[in-house]
């Protein structure tokens, strides 16, 4: 993160969304069911659209390799849409793999949970 957000809803936000990437949330069902809407969407990097129960399932059967992070992220930052919903943009890596991120992260009775995720993948130079 290149700079501390300017409240403290968005530095939540941002810190659920980190998790979102971390392979141990990721192969946890439960724990990526308690961060997305029920009515959560993506149109992935690859072009797919996805809804809740199909990434539940896609992420619980990554297999993370190695030591290293499964997915990073830089360029993190957020703006408040209204008072409860907040639009988080970044860049991901993945390997050699990399793509500009878009989430909307509503405030729900149960806390803050993602409804729409979209990735772009960035061209190599």
């Amino acid at each position: 993160m290149d700079s501390p957000p300017a409240d403290q809803d968005i530095q939540d936000v941002i810190e659920l969304e980190l998790r979102l990437l971390q392979a141990q949330v990721r192969a946890e069902s439960a724990e990526v069911e308690a961060l997305l809407h029920p009515d959560f969407s993506e149109f992935g990097a690859s072009g797919r659209q996805w809804g809740r129960t199909e990434i539940v399932t896609a992420l619980a059967a990554e297999q993370p390799g190695g030591e290293e992070p499964l997915i990073t992220a830089t360029e993190m930052s957020g703006t408040r849409l209204a008072d409860d919903v907040i639009h988080l943009t970044y860049v991901s890596q993945r390997g050699d793999r990399r793509a500009q991120r878009s989430s909307i992260w509503l405030r729900t009775p149960d806390g803050w949970r993602v409804c729409f995720h979209q990735g772009t993948l960035i061209p190599s130079a």
